[in-house]
């Protein structure tokens, strides 16, 4: 899933590792005109289509050959460690951000540091400061600063989508504060319908609590939680707030006490369906909406009265210390930086971090860009609640269906959650 961040892990079997080189040639088989590029988007993804697309550019303009292999991203993540540690290394392949992924990669020297490729082509021009984030590692692998180690070509983020059909019945409108926004859900549960789509189980009820608590918090907050640049209050206003408001939601019926057993596919199947009016959760649920809700209009706004949002850049663009052809990897990476492949993706539901916004055409897709751009240029963008340690995604969601539950108090599962929280952290930095 796009929203966590998981370990990969240095102890594979090699077996897995030759699984993933597959049969068609290593890289001691690539050639000075040959690209081997690895991703593991689907063809008539966003993504999928802008590189097939870059591909095809790349092949003209530079005369090489691409030597394309689609991998799962499961193949990817278990293998990751050994493969890029031997000659089987492509040139260049899609990869996961964050200290337990990228980070562990090039803390482990299996990365090559790209800063003076970023230098040469100009690619820290076009992505925001906190979409630069994920891109940088230091020497332990911790994201932030130190040296580029990758590049994202699209990003991702969290917003409201929300079925305008039953907001006009109820006569209802877009909210601007968060006040507001508590009306609409009042409003709702005043008629029997609970507002939001929700999932305990997995992520989006972990999204919406960490949401609550940026409304109250700044970018400092944000660094202190995600980079460790100082200690957590888990008793502080913007923790509190937020786990007392989703206790009292619940209370009020905005969100199922049911929720606590539910996936997020079962939300984002809620909203589909028409059983909830609002689902508060990310990007990559944009493209499946357009092509499977057919029975209300729907659209999309940010939550409201915030300065930050979670999301993020998108995976990234890395390139072996391995690879045989690094210069052809950041021609291809470069490629899929231009307008004309960056509208590709924009055109097809994904979110574009260097698009034109003239050649976004589709009307939801430029409401889901505006939004992304809009979080972007007030450094919105925060990341996600579970990134800090490779534990705290399963240990948040348990913590919250135990709130929704109401097993537990708002403090004791804040007193829960802060000690796993720092537990994990000082695993990562002592």
């Amino acid at each position: 899933m796009k929203h966590t961040r998981t370990l990969a892990v240095a102890a594979s079997l090699a077996a897995a590792a030759l699984a993933l080189s597959g049969c068609s040639g290593g890289g001691s088989g690539a050639d000075d005109n040959t690209l081997r590029l690895w991703h593991y988007e689907g063809a008539d993804s966003a993504m999928g289509k802008a590189w097939d697309e870059a591909i095809k550019v790349f092949e003209e303009e530079t005369g090489a050959t691409v030597e394309f292999e689609e991998k799962s991203f499961e193949q990817i993540r278990s293998t990751a460690s050994q493969v890029l540690n031997s000659n089987e290394a492509p040139d260049l392949l899609e990869y996961n951000k964050g200290n337990a992924t990228a980070g562990l990669l090039s803390s482990q020297g299996l990365l090559t540091p790209l800063d003076d490729a970023v230098e040469e082509y100009g690619w820290d021009d076009q992505l925001a400061p906190s979409l630069q984030t994920t891109a940088k590692y230091d020497e332990d692998g911790i994201m932030g600063s130190g040296s580029w180690y990758g590049v994202p070509n699209y990003g991702e983020f969290v917003e409201v989508y929300y079925n305008k059909d039953a907001f006009a019945a109820a006569g209802l409108e877009v909210p601007t504060t968060l006040d507001e926004f508590e009306d609409v859900l009042a409003a709702f549960a005043a008629q029997g319908v609970t507002p939001l789509a929700e999932s305990a189980a997995e992520y989006p009820l972990g999204q919406l609590w960490y949401q609550l608590a940026l409304s109250k918090a700044d970018r400092q907050f944000v660094d202190d939680y995600q980079l460790y640049e100082n200690p957590v209050d888990w008793t502080g206003d913007e923790i509190s707030y937020a786990t007392e408001t989703v206790a009292d939601w619940t209370e009020k019926g905005y969100i199922s006490a049911d929720s606590s057993g539910l996936k997020a596919e079962d939300a984002g199947v809620g909203f589909i369906s028409g059983d909830y009016p609002i689902f508060f959760s990310g990007s990559w649920w944009y493209g499946r909406f357009a092509s499977e809700i057919s029975d209300f209009e729907w659209g999309t706004f940010l939550f409201p009265e915030t300065e930050l949002s979670p999301g993020s850049a998108g995976n990234m663009w890395v390139v072996p210390e391995q690879a045989k052809n690094k210069e052809l990897a950041y021609q291809f990476i470069d490629i899929t930086m231009r307008p004309e492949i960056q509208a590709i993706l924009g055109n097809n539901g994904g979110v574009p971090v260097a698009a034109d916004a003239a050649d976004i055409t589709d009307p939801k897709s430029q409401e889901l860009i505006a939004n992304f751009n809009a979080l972007t240029e007030k450094d919105g963008i925060a990341f996600y609640p579970d990134w800090p340690t490779p534990t705290f995604y399963d240990e948040l969601n348990a913590g919250l269906q135990e709130l929704v539950n109401g097993t537990k108090s708002p403090a004791d599962v804040q007193q829960q959650l802060g000690e796993q929280y720092q537990a994990g952290v000082e695993d990562i930095v002592g």
